[in-house]
């Protein structure tokens, strides 16, 4: 809880604010304090490209992280249709370290579309193309359109349960936070009101230490009322992330590394990386790693890495050998690899 006077607990019957009020406040507070990024306009229409761009890149990424992705692509690949002409392995290339590569090979694919069909204006259109579901669609339909769209984001959901005390626990209640945060939405400043809620959640109604002195719901929020604003979203324990074990192979020439292509279906498809074994639930002896080793050669084992992805944790046991690799693969730096094989790439050479 932050370090401010906590007033008493108020009757939840005091607390109806109306929901012209509620957003009469936020949206005073977003002029004054909304986050300046560099897909947001101000003042104009948004642009839907920009707009979607960075919405796909945001899909379970940081602000931090998407800024300088984003305006490279956008500096390379300035028009929809530039992104839609180029090819698949570039835009693989450029998305490396972002993480969430199947966004990549969606991002193309509606490109495509986009670029022969235009962009649709409404949530339904949003909703046919490869990699955008119920939140992206919202969110360009209400930003680049100008559109009433329930944009429902982490940070949403996190205000919604504090603002009104939600007890089920996520993810069990997003349909009613859902359904709480759509009483609030209108025709007014549809895009703007997106971009306060969320603007809240990330820099006032954080997930610790909330800075509730700063927020203009402070007086209508339930959560804050009772003392417990951390407390909410209320969520069930988290189970143990497993973890999986797997082999890769590095073979250098001349400072260049030997790299295949992911098959497209699976954990980052199409993505460019080293050779390696399956990933499975138990260890690699070094005999069976070394059954899957791309060529014939005196390979040592010269460190492991860790990983851990959405879903489970990964230890990869890295081999190195002056070998002669055949089949399908080419010599080329780590530029363009995904972290993970890019730790693999550095492992021993510290």
């Amino acid at each position: 809880m932050p370090a401010l006077a906590r007033r008493p607990p108020t009757p939840v019957g005091k607390l109806s604010t109306t929901r012209d009020n509620l957003r009469k406040s936020l949206l005073s507070w977003y002029d004054q304090n909304g986050r300046t990024l560099p897909w947001r306009v101000r003042g104009r229409a948004a642009d839907p490209y920009r707009v979607w761009l960075s919405e796909i890149m945001l899909q379970q990424t940081t602000v931090a992280a998407v800024g300088p992705y984003f305006e490279r692509f956008l500096a390379r690949w300035p028009t929809v249709a530039a992104l839609a002409a180029a090819p698949r392995d570039e835009l693989l290339g450029a998305w490396a370290g972002l993480g969430y590569y199947s966004r990549a090979r969606n991002l193309h694919a509606a490109a495509q579309v986009l670029a022969e069909q235009g962009f649709p204006a409404d949530e339904a259109g949003w909703r046919t193309l490869p990699g955008v579901g119920p939140y992206t669609a919202a969110a360009i339909a209400a930003i680049a359109f100008d559109q009433p769209a329930n944009v429902v984001d982490g940070n949403v959901e996190r205000v919604i349960s504090r603002l009104r005390a939600v007890a089920a626990p996520l993810p069990g209640a997003k349909a009613e936070l859902r359904a709480l945060a759509g009483e609030l939405v209108t025709a007014e400043r549809p895009g703007d009101w997106a971009q306060a809620l969320m603007d809240l959640g990330a820099t006032v109604c954080t997930p610790k230490a909330p800075k509730c002195g700063g927020c203009p719901w402070m007086n209508a929020c339930a959560a804050f009322a009772a003392g417990a604003p951390e407390t909410f979203p209320r969520r069930p324990t988290k189970a143990e992330r497993p973890r999986r074990y797997g082999a890769a192979f590095r073979i250098e020439r001349n400072g260049a590394l030997w790299l295949v292509r992911r098959p497209d279906k699976g954990l980052l498809g199409g993505m460019a990386a080293l050779p390696t074994t399956a990933w499975r639930a138990t260890k690699w002896t070094r005999a069976e790693a070394l059954a899957h080793a791309p060529a014939e050669g005196r390979w040592k084992k010269v460190g492991a890495v860790e990983h851990v992805f959405t879903h489970f944790a990964l230890t990869l046991d890295v081999y190195a050998a002056d070998a002669a690799p055949g089949g399908n693969g080419w010599w080329d730096d780590a530029s363009a690899l995904p972290t993970v094989f890019k730790k693999a790439a550095m492992a021993g050479r510290e």
